[in-house]
């Protein structure tokens, strides 16, 4: 069956920080990719001359003055109402020929999210770091919360109102991809994947992101979600390392007393005593906590089913 994007509101939202050189031919690609999409440049505060070009081009532009891709993203799903969100990055490294796909494949199978999985034919799309960097990371996270996912940080994106209106956008910066993943999983959002080529920057174009800061503010945050959603796995592992180091400090102090009657190293002794209660207080934290993640995920979970898929219904 074919869907017919003309009966649909389709929002195209672009974040943009200081792209004067490419966000004229991003928003002009996507208008001919989706001619009937409500195209969104939101400039966060760029110091160029990426608004100009971008009303040029014949986008609506929004000012976000809070510097943080996150903190974007949460004021253009707080703003825009439409059936379909797709979001790209101002860079001109997305193909948007490749946007009626993500929207087709969103609607025909009723899906939640979408992503647009980079494949690149030039090295210097996407550097060899940043693919390991992205393996590694990808891979932690389907550990911890599961999922088919291969590239949980591609920037390229289709989403459901539902998803749009459910998410809560907490990150400040490039974390808020890992964000999007672990949310869908969270509340068993049906989610798909579509590969797209992925194209180098045009010379004079530089990249935001801080490979090696931004990497392991990436990994801070999937370990802080893993505490926050998975708080019972988290602090029993916790609980587990801190027991068996008070174990192993006390054995030997255990094999001494036993012969001699002595505890000679009192110090070793209360270190591992404060290790064991440690360890409890521990396991208790996660059982209180999952108690408390588990009311707020059926929380989201109603907000989620609470919400139309497309402004009409």
């Amino acid at each position: 069956m074919t869907i017919d994007l003309n009966v649909l509101r389709i929002a195209v939202l672009i974040p943009c920080y200081n792209e004067e050189l490419t966000v004229g031919s991003v928003v002009s690609g996507f208008r001919t990719a989706l001619p009937n999409a409500d195209i969104y440049v939101f400039d966060n505060a760029s110091t160029d001359a990426t608004r100009m070009n971008a009303i040029a081009a014949g986008a609506q532009v929004r000012h976000v003055a809070i510097p943080g891709k996150g903190n974007v993203v949460r004021r253009m799903f707080a703003d825009i109402d439409a059936d379909i969100y797709l979001m790209t990055d101002g860079d001109a490294t997305y193909h948007a020929p490749s946007a009626p796909r993500l929207v087709e494949k969103l609607i025909h199978e009723h899906l939640d999210m979408v992503v647009g999985a980079r494949k690149h034919d030039d090295a210097d799309a996407y550097r060899l770091g940043h693919q390991l960097g992205n393996r590694l990371l990808t891979g932690t996270m389907t550990r911890i919360f599961g999922g088919r996912f291969t590239d949980m940080l591609s920037g390229y994106r289709a989403f459901s109102r539902r998803y749009v209106k459910s998410f809560p956008a907490m990150s400040h910066g490039f974390e808020t991809e890992t964000e999007f993943t672990i949310h869908c999983l969270e509340l068993r959002m049906p989610y798909g994947e579509v590969e797209t080529p992925y194209g180098v920057r045009p010379e004079g174009s530089t990249s935001k992101l801080r490979t090696y800061s931004d990497g392991i503010r990436i990994l801070k945050t999937i370990v802080k979600l893993f505490a926050i959603e998975r708080p019972l796995v988290f602090y029993s592992l916790l609980a587990l390392l801190l027991m068996l180091t008070g174990i192993g400090l006390a054995t030997p102090l255990l094999h001494t007393y036993l012969q001699t009657g002595l505890v000679p190293r009192l110090p070793t002794a209360i270190l591992a005593t404060g290790l064991c209660l440690t360890a409890t207080i521990s396991l208790t934290t996660g059982i209180v906590l999952e108690t408390v993640t588990v009311g707020r995920r059926e929380a989201k979970q109603l907000r989620y089913l609470a919400t139309a898929r497309y402004v009409n219904d």
